[in-house]
């Protein structure tokens, strides 16, 4: 980890060519920080955007517990960082998680002196695990998932990763599935709570804008949700064989989002981005989300989600947000990052499997076309994401505990 230093380095500046904000407070990642801080914020890392929206379940949780508490936010991606940014509030802070070597580690730690440590999904860093037990600093993983894929990178270093697990002061899990997953990797589970995104509240304003818009769209309108590097291109292919629907297109990167438009048009299509519109979409044939923290409103646009991630091999993306928001979903075979909560909306009727792209696209159009059918998913959808809320509670309390 020390020899590669150079390398992130590389990558950083490569990054932030198409974002900026991976060039912002480098030194932050090598444990250098500018001034003093006060000691005995809570700690709390989520690395990207999915795991900054969990975070901010858990901290409004926190803070209807103990109203005084103060937070550190850590993060790993520019997107999560500037998320991130709106959930501080007076004598909160926010930085980069420092690159996993012991020396940037003792840093940071000597830097902020926090009072425990709270790493949200999977982010678990072997010298920040055993350095937080040396210091004394509670370290706890809530919402822990493990995908069968990554503990099978764990079973070949199997030293190395029951060593950080087991430094682990508790681990909250997600599901049995992941409960177990873990146990092996090395982790000591202390329950199993559920997901933090189920307790996420759709934005009521935005879904009320996205319905209206719904309202005056052209043709029933079909999303491609969160959609991943790679999948654009069989979806742009499939769509000639379905005319008479409105597309939406919502990458899942903002860096990409010039790029996918782009694409688009050179598929031959028409394009309208989100950034443009003042009342109303634009006319065209296909409209472009290109915007960060208004998911609500596509789905409340959109009458059925294809869902990112799953068409590739990428493991899915969260599809629970699309469920609270009574968007049915069609998603591809693989969804190995969310599998419970894939499997889970399969059986309540809120999502539909499919092969490949050119089914999905098939899929969507026919739920479209299903009125009924498509009421009935979307009720299904918003009693499976009610039936399954209580983990921030649950997890608030146990960090609580871990705080005495």
């Amino acid at each position: 980890m020390t020899a590669a230093q150079p390398l992130l380095r590389r990558k950083l500046r490569r990054r932030g060519v198409s974002e900026p904000g991976y060039l912002q407070n480098v030194e932050e990642r090598f444990g250098h920080y500018e001034g003093t801080t006060e000691p005995g914020r809570l700690w709390l890392h989520a690395v990207s955007l999915g795991e900054t929206r969990a975070a901010a379940i858990l901290m409004q949780a926190l803070r209807e517990l103990r109203p005084d508490l103060r937070f550190l936010l850590t993060h790993g991606t520019a997107t999560g960082r500037e998320q991130g940014r709106a959930l501080l509030r007076e004598g909160d802070a926010q930085a980069w998680l420092p690159w996993d070597t012991p020396a940037a580690v003792r840093r940071f730690l000597a830097h902020f002196r926090p009072s425990a440590g709270i790493l949200i999904e999977t982010e678990v860093w072997p010298n920040l695990a055993a350095l937080c037990a040396e210091q004394g600093v509670p370290l706890a993983l809530a919402n822990a998932r493990l995908s069968e894929k990554s503990l099978s990178r764990a079973r070949k270093l199997p030293g190395l990763a029951r060593r950080a697990y087991g430094s682990l002061r508790a681990v909250w899990a997600q599901t049995e599935t992941d409960a177990r997953r873990l146990a092996e990797a090395g982790a000591t589970v202390h329950g199993v709570y559920g997901n933090l995104k189920f307790d996420a509240t759709p934005d009521e304003a935005q879904l009320r804008l996205g319905r209206e818009w719904r309202a005056t769209a052209p043709a029933p309108v079909v999303m491609f949700a969160s959609s991943r590097e790679g999948e654009e291109a069989d979806f742009l292919a499939a769509l000639r064989a379905h005319p008479g629907v409105q597309w939406l297109l919502v990458p899942r990167h903002p860096q990409r989002f010039d790029e996918v438009a782009a694409q688009v048009a050179q598929a031959g299509f028409t394009v309208s981005r989100r950034s443009t519109w003042i009342d109303a979409p634009a006319p065209a044939e296909v409209w472009i989300g290109d915007s960060l923290g208004e998911m609500p409103l596509y789905y409340a646009l959109a009458d059925v989600a294809l869902l990112g991630g799953s068409f590739a091999p990428l493991g899915g993306q969260n599809l629970i947000e699309a469920a609270a928001c009574g968007c049915p979903v069609v998603m591809g075979p693989h969804t190995f990052n969310f599998g419970d909560a894939a499997e889970l909306a399969l059986e309540a009727g809120a999502a539909r499997r499919v092969a490949d792209m050119p089914a999905g696209v098939a899929a969507a159009v026919d739920f479209v076309h299903d009125v009924g059918g498509r009421l009935q998913a979307s009720r299904a959808g918003e009693e499976f994401a009610a039936r399954h809320r209580g983990a921030a509670v649950k997890t608030a309390n146990a960090v609580m505990a871990l705080l005495t």
